[in-house]
């Protein structure tokens, strides 16, 4: 019987029984009917046709980001939130640990406030140098800048501990989110979001497990739909 597909339907703990068959334990026959192929084929190709919209519309919610530009910390920008350690060769009064404000300065001895964001710390060290030179009370002054803490990540979205984090070099997608408690069961664990400030604009990007981080950015975990 090669043009047509037997389909049975049964209630009970044990297998459905042929037509016709003794019925063994509580196993109960309900249906038997004899279904021509072609209409099979054609169910599944109406149930493929049903499906396939709605996969479509649970397109990755980062699809249509751009990939996030790669963070390279060695050309590390300061910003609000970064510690840093001036260091001013024989001249202890001028060396100590600094905190970037929320306005992108820091508190320097004798020359007071002074723009750190953006800059990179051998940037810093050189601004520090000239206004040190400014005042004329030193001649070639000897100033070199340190990152003592990095300003933190920020962990969204499906993490067991969402929140923000201290920043680790080397950090990636994959650990921040170990540092975070973790997936849960709901989230999407092969593509993510990184909210990331460059040149003083937040640019969104789509981002993989194994994306480094930089300080400051903004990480979202989404949440599966099906």
């Amino acid at each position: 019987m090669s043009d047509v597909q037997k389909i049975y339907f049964g209630i009970g703990p044990g297998p459905v029984a042929e037509p016709g068959a003794p019925a063994g334990g509580n196993d109960r026959v309900i249906m038997a009917k004899l279904m021509p192929r072609s209409l099979v084929v054609r169910r599944r190709w109406i149930l493929f046709g049903i499906a396939a919209p709605m996969l479509a519309g649970c397109a990755a919610p980062w699809a249509d980001l751009p990939p996030v530009r790669p963070a390279d910390i060695r050309s590390y920008h300061l910003g609000p939130g970064d510690r840093v350690r001036v260091i001013t060769v024989g001249e202890q009064d001028l060396t100590g640990e600094f905190n970037v404000s929320d306005s992108g300065n820091i508190a320097v001895p004798m020359l007071g406030e002074v723009h750190a964001a953006g800059l990179t710390p051998a940037l810093l060290a050189d601004r520090i140098a000239g206004g040190l030179r400014r005042t004329r009370l030193f001649k070639n002054p000897s100033v070199s800048v340190e990152v003592v803490s990095y300003r933190p990540v920020f962990v969204l979205g499906e993490v067991n501990k969402p929140g923000q984090y201290p920043f680790q070099p080397g950090e990636t997608v994959l650990t921040a989110v170990a540092v975070a408690g973790g997936f849960t069961y709901r989230a999407v664990t092969d593509g993510f979001s990184v909210l990331r400030t460059i040149n003083g604009v937040a640019v969104e990007g789509r981002a993989r497990r194994q994306t480094f981080l930089q300080p400051g950015d903004v990480l979202t975990v989404y949440e599966r739909h099906f």
